[in-house]
C-alpha cells in the first residue's frame, strides 16, 4: 500500500483535497479530527493532558480554549503538550493503515498538517503539498470566525513556509483554482501513484 502524506499551510483547503482523495477511493486520516477524539470527554489524552497542564479539563473532556491559554507562545510547554499528543496520533494512524491494508486498498492519506515540522514525513511514500497564493491564503483564513490578523500571524510562525514544504514535496496541489481543477490534480497524482481512477 502506498502511503501519501497530504500537508499544507493553514488555509491552503487540505480537508477538501483530503476528501477528494477520498472520494477517487484512497481512504484519508484527518490528524485533527484524531485530536478531537483525543480531547473529547474519556479520550485517550484526557488524563495525561489534565496531569501536564491541571485545571484544562471541563467535565471529563479538554477545554481547548483553556489548552491554547496555556501553551500559546510557550515553546516548552508546546513541546510538553506535542510529547503526550504526537504518539497517540501516530498510534491512532497505524490502526487506520493496517485496518486499510487488510482491506486492500492500494493507497491511503495521512492529513498531516505539520509533516515536515514533526519528522511525519520519513513515515509516508509520498508527500502532497496543498497550496495556494498567500492573498488567497490570507482572505480564507481572515473569513474564519474569531480570526485575527496577530492570530494568523502565530499560527503562520508555527508552520514551515510554504515554498519550503513545495520544494519538499513530491507532488503539489494549486488549489487557488475552482474545485474541478483541484480534483483533476488529485487524480493526475493517483494516476502517477498508479491508481485507477
Amino acid at each position: 500500500m502506498i502511503v501519501i502524506g497530504l500537508t499544507g499551510s493553514i488555509g491552503m483547503g487540505k480537508s477538501t483535497v483530503a476528501q477528494m482523495f477520498a472520494e477517487e477511493g484512497a481512504p484519508a486520516f484527518d490528524s485533527d479530527d484524531a485530536v478531537h477524539a483525543l480531547y473529547a470527554r474519556d479520550g485517550a489524552a484526557v488524563v495525561p493532558v489534565e496531569r501536564a497542564f491541571p485545571g484544562v479539563t471541563k467535565d471529563g473532556a479538554i477545554d481547548r480554549v483553556a489548552l491554547t491559554a496555556r501553551v500559546v507562545d510557550n515553546p516548552e510547554a508546546i513541546k510538553r503538550l506535542e510529547a503526550i499528543v504526537h504518539p497517540l496520533v501516530h498510534q491512532a494512524q497505524i490502526t487506520f493503515l493496517e485496518r486499510h491494508a487488510r482491506a486492500g486498498v492500494k493507497t491511503a492519506v495521512l492529513d498531516i498538517p505539520l509533516l515536515f515540522e514533526s519528522g511525519g514525513a520519513e513515515r509516508v511514500n509520498k508527500v502532497v503539498v496543498v497550496s495556494a497564493p498567500a492573498d488567497v491564503q490570507k482572505a480564507r483564513v481572515m473569513a474564519r470566525p474569531g480570526m485575527t490578523e496577530d492570530k494568523y500571524a502565530y499560527l503562520l510562525s508555527r508552520q514551515m513556509p510554504d515554498a519550503e514544504k513545495r520544494a519538499r514535496a513530491d507532488f503539489v496541489i494549486d488549489t487557488s483554482g475552482d474545485l474541478d481543477a483541484t480534483r483533476t490534480q488529485v487524480r493526475a497524482v493517483l494516476d502517477a501513484l498508479g491508481e485507477q481512477s
